[in-house]
């Protein structure tokens, strides 16, 4: 819950009134989530025993563990969550909800085609693929009410991945792994936590889909770039670099995502000023999380 997609989520169901309990690791993160109104637990995600006995009582079970090595885990709080269902939960109950966070990186790299929530997944990059049987375990599983959201990448606050290209460029010199022409399907976090905070309100309606969490437009990779060594001040041009490792190849993939599920059966807008436009608000945020 102290995550960049936990954290604002948490925040989101705060303010629309629920009571939130957040998984963390350690008391220092404890007492910030406490600060928020958010009822701590202290607990590691790989053993999900210090909670799995509270989903007698909740509506909705919220997955927004992050990392690229994750495939065990993802199967493993999925399936004990569904054991503890069966086994803490009255017969009379209702399902509980759980709502697994993809991305839309399963939709793989294509540079012609539009692509939207329900477009059949061919080619997802490599560090991503186990992903689309994740999702399918998630929303045919016969206990829970599945919802799989896909989050477009990041950006606001403290940066997610873009924190890394705003460091460089702080550093001064924009170098980013790609090829001229690429874009980027983009989500500010803000807003992807309305999008969870709906899909926990309407489970009933929206149990057994997948969302696709993007703006409704792609932007440049190669403006953001250019834009970027101006607001940094960074010694130009940008350049780009050869991918080296597998979340690098990931970090290049161009999807033409035009999502429409969550707008037509949730009322979900995204609200948030774009990233080329506003640049210099997004790099002034990542530098002051970063304490620069």
């Amino acid at each position: 819950a102290s995550g960049f997609i936990g954290l604002p989520v948490a925040q989101a169901l705060i303010r629309a009134g629920h009571i939130v309990y957040g998984l963390t690791r350690s008391q220092h993160k404890a007492k910030q989530l406490a600060a928020e109104e958010i009822i701590p637990i202290i607990g590691e995600t790989s053993d999900p025993s210090t909670w799995l006995p509270m989903v007698a009582t909740l509506d909705v079970i919220i997955d927004a563990v992050g990392g690229t090595n994750i495939r065990a885990l993802s199967e493993t709080l999925l399936n004990a969550t569904a054991e503890a269902a069966r086994k803490y939960r009255p017969a009379h109950a209702p399902k509980l909800t759980y709502i697994y966070s993809s991305g839309t990186w399963v939709h793989g790299d294509d540079r012609k085609n539009i692509v939207s929530d329900t477009t059949p997944l061919t080619s997802p990059p490599e560090l991503v693929s186990w992903r689309l049987e994740q999702e399918q375990r998630v929303i045919h599983n016969d206990v829970l009410n599945g919802i799989v959201i896909r989050p477009a990448l990041l950006y606001g606050r403290s940066g997610s991945h873009l924190a890394l290209l705003f460091k460089g460029a702080y550093e001064g010199k924009v170098a980013w792994v790609g090829r001229p022409g690429g874009r980027y399907a983009l989500i500010h976090c803000d807003d992807l936590a309305d999008m969870y905070l709906l899909a926990a309100e309407k489970s009933v309606i929206a149990a057994g889909q997948i969302f696709d969490a993007a703006n409704d437009f792609t932007e440049s990779v190669d403006d953001l770039l250019q834009r970027l060594v101006v607001v940094s001040g960074a010694k130009g041009p940008f350049e780009y670099i050869e991918p080296s490792n597998l979340f690098e190849i990931a970090l290049t993939t161009t999807s033409l995502v035009r999502p429409y599920l969550a707008r037509s059966l949730l009322g979900w807008r995204p609200r948030k000023a774009g990233l080329v436009d506003h640049l210099h608000i997004y790099y002034s945020a990542w530098k002051a999380s970063a304490g620069l």
